[in-house]
């Protein structure tokens, strides 16, 4: 007995799940329309009979003053009995309908004209007889005697003698003939006509209620469709949406518009992030490629010249032995500055490396980068220089990762700059930043690496025109830079090859 209702509900639980959102909305929509539709007919039937208890109560309402007021109900000794029963036939008889009885003070039947065992109440509450007598609101009701439990409109009055109230006249305006009628049940036309006027109501209701869900859950349909539309790189596959374009109108006050817009924003965002990595990933790739040539290269030719020198070491010259063994040693500094550059590039893009900033001189370290490159700037016939304004105010930045930042810059510009050319180093104050100049008399970026300059792709393109690991460094600046809140640019000036500029928060 119990497991059936268990039963019923998981099954529509189920039913419902297998559904759409709009169906599940439409079915829902129509059980409570029903029950809504359902419950208004029984509360208009309610109004209805409470309306036609308001009207017999008012309409009737004088009926139990003017039986109080017959003269005939009295006599020299009181009440006459006789004239009582006789009387209240009569009225009866006139309208079937009512039941009249007299009350003594205290709610007792003291009178009436019912048949014998008819009656099932010898006392009637007296609280609505003087509700109805003070004049409260109709419909008032009250006891029936003859139907215990039933409460019923009737009319009452007071009978006075010598101008007090010695009883009660207490009529029931619809008694027992009324109810054997009513309970014949309504007329066939009149059940017919409120039941077609009920499914009229809800078939309307119905209808509008369907298209008005119809017309709100759409957007949310078109929305699901272009949801499932987007390809994994954010490109909609014919789905209706698309990123609002710059300028345009403040945000739809409508939800699932507004949640279409935000979701084509959405998408943009995550379409411009997955062309992103997949270009970062592309580059990559290629940069692993590349950096195994560049590192295949040196290596064979380390090997090779290791190997002659194990081979022949009793029969080379000791110039040659010289000459094997320092280029040996150069090949060797170019796999250990390569792999270097590729552990800086993998802590700071993994974000290993986080910046420490202090209050510092920009100037005395500019002094030691230079310092550091005077042996092998002049072992190329190049003239270091600093041009540093003065009164040049501290910098706040991690030391250490700057001294690194100026010492690609300087080392770059020495190995691409020609014999007899020089390079320069520049600091001066602009408003609360110290910008940085590094530039060089060499031939200046190649046309094709320009545009790729601070990225991987540069590596690619200098190494397929022999141009070394040089990309790499620069990308390691333009890193370390943004770590900074700062950025590095490529300037373009006469008569100079190279020149790059970035600017350093003053210290305080």
């Amino acid at each position: 007995m119990n497991a059936s209702p268990h039963f019923a509900r998981r099954l529509a639980r189920r039913v419902l799940a297998q559904l759409g959102l709009s169906a599940r909305l439409c079915i829902v929509f129509t059980v409570l329309l029903a029950a809504a539709s359902g419950g208004t007919v029984i509360v208009q039937m309610r109004l209805d009979e409470l309306r036609e208890q308001e009207i017999v109560q008012r309409l009737s309402a004088g009926l139990a003053t003017h039986i109080a007021g017959n003269a005939a109900l009295m006599r020299r000794d009181g009440l006459d009995p006789v004239a009582v029963r006789e009387l209240f036939a009569k009225f009866m008889d006139v309208n079937p309908a009512v039941e009249v009885y007299l009350l003594d003070l205290d709610g007792r039947i003291i009178g009436h004209a019912a048949p014998p065992g008819r009656l099932r109440l010898d006392r009637v509450d007296l609280g609505p007889v003087r509700d109805f007598m003070r004049g409260r609101p109709m419909p008032v009701l009250g006891d029936d005697p003859r139907q215990p439990g039933l409460r019923k409109v009737f009319s009452a009055a007071p009978v006075r003698v010598d101008g007090r109230p010695a009883c009660y006249v207490y009529v029931v305006l619809m008694g027992e003939e009324h109810d054997a009628i009513a309970a014949q049940g309504r007329p066939d036309h009149l059940l017919g006509l409120l039941l077609r006027s009920a499914g009229l109501v809800f078939a309307l209701v119905l209808v509008a209620g369907l298209v008005a869900l119809r017309m709100i859950t759409r957007p949310l349909v078109e929305l699901t469709a272009a949801v499932r539309g987007y390809t994994a790189d954010g490109r909609p596959a014919g789905g209706p949406l698309a990123p609002p374009a710059a300028g345009a109108a403040a945000p739809p006050r409508d939800e699932i518009a507004l949640l279409g817009q935000t979701f084509a924003q959405m998408t943009a965002r995550i379409g411009e992030q997955w062309r992103a990595l997949t270009e970062q990933d592309e580059q990559r790739r290629e940069l692993v490629a590349n950096i195994s040539h560049d590192l295949r290269t040196p290596l064979t030719s380390l090997h090779g010249y290791l190997e002659t020198l194990l081979v022949k070491a009793d029969s080379l010259p000791a110039a040659d032995r010289r000459r094997y063994l320092e280029t040996a040693l150069a090949q060797s500094r170019k796999v250990g500055r390569l792999a270097q550059e590729l552990f800086e590039l993998a802590r700071l893009e993994y974000g290993v490396v986080r910046p420490d900033p202090e209050n510092f001189s920009l100037a005395e370290l500019a002094h030691d980068v230079l310092q550091k490159f005077e042996l092998p700037g002049a072992a190329r016939g190049l003239r270091l220089r600093a041009d540093i304004a003065p009164g040049l105010p501290p910098v706040t930045a991690d030391v250490a990762l700057i001294e690194r930042v100026l010492t690609n810059l300087v080392d770059n510009a020495i190995r691409h700059t020609p014999a007899g050319g020089d390079i320069e180093l520049r600091l001066r104050h602009e408003g609360r930043q110290v910008i940085v100049r590094v530039s060089d008399s060499g031939p200046g970026i190649a046309p094709a690496l320009r545009p790729l300059l601070f990225t991987r792709a540069a590596f690619a393109v200098a190494s397929k025109q022999g141009g070394g690991c040089g990309g790499l460094g620069l990308v390691i600046v333009r890193r370390i830079l943004e770590l900074h809140g700062s950025e590095i640019r490529l300037l373009r000036e006469v008569g100079r090859g190279a020149v790059f500029s970035f600017p350093l928060a003053a210290g305080g």
